[in-house]
């Protein structure tokens, strides 16, 4: 028998079954909110607490604590034994404020103690002093952005020319991944270009004469949509899909101030996405502009490239998953040789 269990025997002899008297609180924090940000109900129990403890001295909370007059006990906290022992005769509230490891050693002696079924037991609560927002996580991958690019050798010399290569790899594993209806793999890709993006921010920031942050990137993209949804922020009308892209393409239009519809079109991607593009822009500014006529495969490909995308049909994905069927072909031949 542990020394757990042995204390719950002991103390089943020595106090009544019945209802808990008491309370204590394990309250938790995110490290991703500003310390002093705590909710209101948390707020409250720890100014009616009679006991406030932390295992942490160097918690970011505790000077925002003291600040309002809280007094905090720090060092090793009690055992669950001695908590539930303050907390129960008295009925008094104790809370305990959770350090990085959640302070598992508690949670599992009040638990012991708990499922015994012989203790009076004080009201548990677990209490989120703090929440993470939705994107927190991503303030985690700036910080260790940043750490990898003080500390790594490697990363710490990297050029957005260096990178180039490693971005168009991993948007072609994501399309992979979507085409695939692969969910983890979708899941993981998505992070490889979201770290792409993190990753040159954080280059950009290093630059001497015109640095900018991750924040400044956010901050062009939300401006931009924003302006680019009137339908959702302003007081435009949308009733259909038509109707938003309808929309979209005159706020870029009018944002950009092309003197041709060709400009902005990246030469260097695929041939067959270029050719969709440029297809797309003349389609959609009403001209009237014949594929021109040469002989050879390159004139014969643009042709079918434009009559794809006039159908609505992206030539890059249709040629992908005919070369996956050959693929699939090939394996079956490769398949039958050997049998």
């Amino acid at each position: 028998m542990n020394a757990d269990a042995s204390a719950a025997d002991t103390g089943a002899e020595a106090r009544p079954e019945g209802t808990g008297t008491g309370r204590l609180v394990l309250l938790t924090t995110s490290h991703r909110v500003a310390p002093g940000l705590l909710s209101f109900p948390a707020w409250q129990i720890l100014r009616a607490a009679d006991r406030v403890l932390c295992a942490d001295p160097d918690h970011p909370q505790l000077p925002y604590l003291r600040e309002a007059g809280i007094e905090v006990e720090t060092g090793a906290v009690p055992a669950a034994r001695d908590l539930v022992d303050y907390c129960v005769p008295g009925d008094r509230t104790a809370v305990v404020l959770t350090s990085a490891d959640g302070e598992s050693a508690l949670t599992d002696g009040l638990a012991r103690l708990a499922g015994s079924g012989r203790e009076t037991m004080p009201d548990l609560e677990l209490m989120p002093g703090s929440y993470d927002l939705p994107g927190a996580r991503l303030l985690d991958l700036v910080q260790v952005m940043d750490q990898i690019r003080a500390a790594c050798p490697w990363s710490g010399i990297r050029t957005h020319r260096d990178l180039a290569k490693y971005g168009l790899e991993e948007a072609y594993e994501l399309v992979e991944a979507i085409e695939e209806g692969d969910r983890e793999a979708l899941r993981e890709e998505l992070g490889d270009v979201l770290l792409q993006v993190v990753f040159h921010a954080r280059i950009a920031q290093d630059d001497p004469d015109e640095p900018f942050s991750l924040d400044d990137v956010a901050g062009g993209i939300v401006e931009k949509l924003i302006h680019r949804h009137p339908h959702v922020f302003g007081e435009a009308d949308a009733a259909t899909p038509e109707d938003v892209r309808a929309h979209w393409l005159r706020m870029k239009a009018e944002e950009k101030q092309r003197d041709s519809v060709t400009d902005g079109i990246p030469l260097a991607q695929p041939g067959l996405a270029l050719a969709a593009k440029l297809s797309f822009r003349v389609r959609t500014a009403g001209l009237d502009v014949a594929p021109p006529a040469g002989e050879g495969i390159g004139y014969e490909l643009l042709a079918l490239a434009i009559r794809a995308e006039t159908e609505g049909v992206d030539p890059e994905t249709a040629l992908r998953a005919a070369a996956r069927a050959y693929r699939d072909a090939v394996l079956a031949a490769e398949g039958g040789a050997r049998a």
